[in-house]
């Protein structure tokens, strides 16, 4: 027996069992097995966060597709949710703001009528009671429709008109509207000629009403797909800590008292606009004295 016992162990000992191999395969097979599964949850993930991305981007219509009942699609099913309410509070909040807004032109007019009735019966037409009640109501009115087209520019669901733009031709016009110099190139690009319009006027003014002479706009083409609008003052310039910040609706930067006007929606617009628009705006401190606004929008070729 302990001679037979020797000879196993020896046979044993010659011819080990191949367990390395053994565990590569196994290994192997594993991996192959779990690769659909692990595939499949990654793409899973991966439709979460492009649908966690669509929301921030503003697009409140995003939803997931719910498969299965694992943790995957219990996340997708409160991301879902999370979306629906979120769209509901926004549009409620645009809804009342358009409304309220749209409620104050009826009593505004009738205020106006009403002033330039006892104006006129008074011979009080040139007064400066009166010249500043109207003043008053003229900003009042114009709150009141920026408020509305902001409404309206935050509603990416409403589709913007699509057409070709003069864009030298605005910039033209706009600048000898309010008596100001450019020099524009004949660019053109796609979009809503209204809303173009009135993002040109809206930097145009406030670099006359904040600003300092002089006030240069230009037009360029900096490459083949993209036009450089350039709006620059001579004014005390913004605090390096507000640049950021101007774009942001009823923003005041510091030393700017209300009694000069503006710094309402009108350059928070330029900024929804230009968004809208595919493009993107900037402004930036001259190094020596002033601001310049920098508007980039998609270029169309002539």
């Amino acid at each position: 027996v302990a001679a037979t016992t020797l000879h196993l162990q020896a046979q044993d000992t010659q011819h080990p069992v191949p367990i390395l191999p053994f565990l590569i395969l196994s290994a192997v097979m594993v991996s192959l097995g779990a690769y659909p599964i692990s595939k499949r949850l990654t793409r899973r993930l991966e439709q979460l966060k492009q649908g966690v991305e669509a929301l921030g981007n503003g697009k409140l219509d995003t939803r997931l597709p719910v498969r299965g009942c694992d943790e995957v699609a219990v996340l997708a099913t409160s991301f879902n949710q999370s979306a629906e309410r979120i769209q509901g509070l926004l549009q409620a909040q645009r809804q009342l703001l358009a409304n309220a807004s749209h409620e104050l032109r009826s009593p505004l007019a009738r205020m106006q009528m009403g002033l330039a009735m006892l104006a006129e019966q008074y011979e009080l037409e040139q007064s400066k009671p009166v010249q500043a009640i109207r003043q008053d109501m003229q900003e009042l009115n114009q709150l009141v429709e920026e408020i509305l087209l902001a409404s309206r520019l935050d509603t990416l669901e409403i589709p913007l008109a699509s057409q070709r733009v003069d864009l030298a031709g605005l910039l033209a016009e706009e600048c000898a509207r309010l008596n100001l110099d450019c020099e524009a190139q004949a660019l053109q690009t796609t979009g809503d000629a209204h809303l173009l319009r009135r993002l040109i006027r809206n930097l145009l003014e406030n670099a006359k009403r904040h600003g300092g002479a002089p006030i240069e706009a230009k037009l360029s083409a900096p490459d083949p797909q993209h036009l450089l609008l350039t709006v620059s003052d001579r004014g005390q310039g913004i605090p390096t800590e507000a640049l950021a910040r101007v774009f942001e609706p009823f923003y005041r930067p510091s030393g700017h008292g209300e009694a000069q006007g503006g710094w309402g929606l009108g350059l928070s617009l330029v900024k929804q606009i230009a968004t809208r628009h595919g493009g993107t705006v900037q402004c930036i401190n001259r190094a020596d004295g002033g601001t310049v606004f920098q508007l980039t929008l998609p270029r169309l070729a002539a």
